[in-house]
């Protein structure tokens, strides 16, 4: 059975502890448990908890919008957006998912190590020399360049195998990062035609700006991609699994869905900001997902200033009243990013209360004088709900001017994950 914790403010949470080094534990003990129940923190006080319940159901979120036909690959490089790839998948997996999406062999070995056995797609392709860690995790790779071709072949017939290495293939309609120009698809179907031992299986893109509906941008590249699946076509070479839609895409863009779709921050809780906004309202009425990622510490000194005191570095606070300041055992390096210096909020008790002062690698610091009963070791949520208040990863994102996936990839290495 979990055990029980009484935490400073005297609720009960129930639940078990994970190491600082994020690890798959049994969930069973956690099922019935509510978000940061049975979390104790030894050493520094301050940790993440994600939600595994919230990620599944989102993902079930997404199929019921997407329909039964498209399958869903969930995309969980960058360790998972930051919250843990193994447990993260592992709970994927169990929900449903049909693929997943890495960046690199070393993401897709992991996951094959921790049990994953759905296929695993390498979205920003190889470099050369990586070809046999592919063929022999089972990992499909992606064509970016016409000169894959020839390295996948070459590979595939060093394997010896008797079955053909299996691909996608990724074209270039906008973007300009990765994946062939539409003007190679010949020269492509050449090289394809030319090789015995690999096997196209998907064809891709990526949209840039899917949530911008003030701009033409990705009508033009669906537009284009369709264009190239239909010279494929031509050419005698089927595109098979057939996928461009992202989170952005999934959202809004039904024409998108084809026979796979990839959500990302989705998966996770987090809405990328639609232009225009009113957009986004529409977006969270039809698909409504719930943040996965709460990040709390817990206040380690209190100090009470006069007005006219300087907070922190490069004294970027001044105080202007009788202040209370609150210092908690976070910072950058936890993933509170410095932009935040005098910008925003955290919760305190159910209350916001301003972040004051810069933002420094361990510490920071909050502006706690309008909550008379604060007290040392009262938690501090930087995401997450406490009571009926609530900060989500996304909302800070739009403050600062960033995007969501740039925090939750922020939250630092040091800080335990617990998964509920």
């Amino acid at each position: 059975m979990p055990r029980r914790h009484v935490y400073p403010n005297g609720e009960r949470r129930f639940g078990i502890r994970k190491s600082f080094a994020p690890s798959w534990q049994s969930l069973a003990c956690l099922k019935k448990a509510h978000m940061t129940r049975g979390i104790k923190i030894e050493g520094r006080p301050v940790w993440a908890e994600v939600s595994l319940a919230a990620i599944s159901r989102n993902l079930r979120t997404i199929r019921k919008h997407i329909g039964p036909q498209p399958k869903i690959l969930a995309v969980v490089k960058s360790n998972a957006y930051g919250l843990g790839a193994v447990p993260v998948s592992k709970a994927l997996q169990k929900a449903g998912a049909d693929w997943f999406g890495v960046t690199c062999s070393n993401e897709g070995i992991e996951l094959r190590e921790a049990g994953i056995r759905k296929p695993i797609l390498v979205l920003t392709g190889f470099w050369p020399g990586e070809e046999k860690r592919f063929i022999a995790n089972a990992l499909t790779p992606c064509v970016t360049r016409l000169e894959d071709v020839r390295l996948l072949e070459r590979a595939a017939k060093s394997a010896r195998g008797k079955s053909r290495l299996k691909f996608h293939l990724k074209i270039n309609t906008g973007m300009n990062r990765l994946g062939i120009l539409p003007s190679e698809i010949t020269a492509f179907a050449g090289a394809l035609a030319d090789s015995s031992r690999i096997e196209l299986q998907g064809t891709f893109t990526h949209f840039a700006s899917a949530e911008d509906f003030s701009a033409r941008q990705t009508d033009d590249q669906e537009q284009l991609f369709r264009e190239c699946l239909d010279r494929l076509r031509e050419l005698g070479i089927s595109p098979g699994i057939v996928h461009m839609a992202n989170s952005g895409a999934i959202c809004a863009r039904p024409s998108t869905f084809a026979d796979m779709v990839r959500p990302g921050a989705i998966i996770y809780g987090y809405y990328q900001s639609f232009d225009p906004p009113q957009k986004g309202q529409e977006v969270r009425d039809r698909l409504p997902v719930e943040p996965s990622l709460s990040l709390r510490a817990r206040i380690i000194t209190l100090r009470d200033l006069p007005p006219g005191q300087p907070v922190g570095y490069s004294a970027k606070f001044v105080t202007e009243r009788p202040t209370r300041i609150a210092v908690i055992n976070a910072g950058y390096a936890d993933g509170i990013l410095r932009q935040r210096t005098n910008r925003g909020c955290a919760l305190v008790r159910g209350r916001r209360v301003s972040l004051v002062g810069a933002i420094s690698m361990d510490l920071t610091t909050l502006d706690v004088t309008d909550v008379p009963e604060v007290a040392l070791g009262d938690i501090v949520t930087i995401y997450g709900r406490d009571g009926n208040a609530e900060i989500k990863v996304s909302d800070v994102a739009r403050e600062i001017g960033t995007v969501t996936s740039d925090l939750l990839c922020a939250l630092g290495r040091r800080v335990p994950r617990y998964y509920l």
